[in-house]
């Protein structure tokens, strides 16, 4: 049997040549702490942040289409999460209810689809 631990990363991916952009999103908007990517990685493109204890790592990859797929963040501040978003004409997409959370996605300005959620008492 495989033992899991946690997730370690999350990847998504920007198009080539996008990474000031990221930047300006998910470090100066998100408020995302950028850490370095490992030399053997630099020439790939991208970026690496951390968030709490799991990494998001952007990688470089030419248009793909749609999907589902999609990393879930579970934050404490959802209300302000969605009304910075909001600010920043970021649309909001309501996801159907879960008991237990409340949450929403969104697409960020690469085509990534993320999911935030707020762990609630029933």
């Amino acid at each position: 049997m495989i033992v899991f631990n946690r997730i370690n990363h999350v990847q998504i991916c920007i198009h080539p040549g996008a990474e000031d952009d990221a930047r300006r999103f998910y470090t100066d908007l998100m408020g995302l702490q950028e850490i370095p990517k490992p030399p053997s990685l630099i020439a790939n493109g991208g970026l690496w942040y951390k968030i709490a204890d799991v990494e998001l790592h952007i990688g470089v990859e030419p248009v793909v289409a749609k999907s589902k797929r999609h990393p879930a963040f579970e934050i404490t501040n959802l209300a302000f999460a969605r009304e910075l978003l909001e600010k920043n004409n970021i649309q909001i997409n309501e996801e159907p209810y879960i008991e237990g959370r409340i949450r929403f996605s969104f697409i960020d300005p690469f085509g990534n689809r993320i999911e935030l959620l707020q762990i609630i008492e029933t």
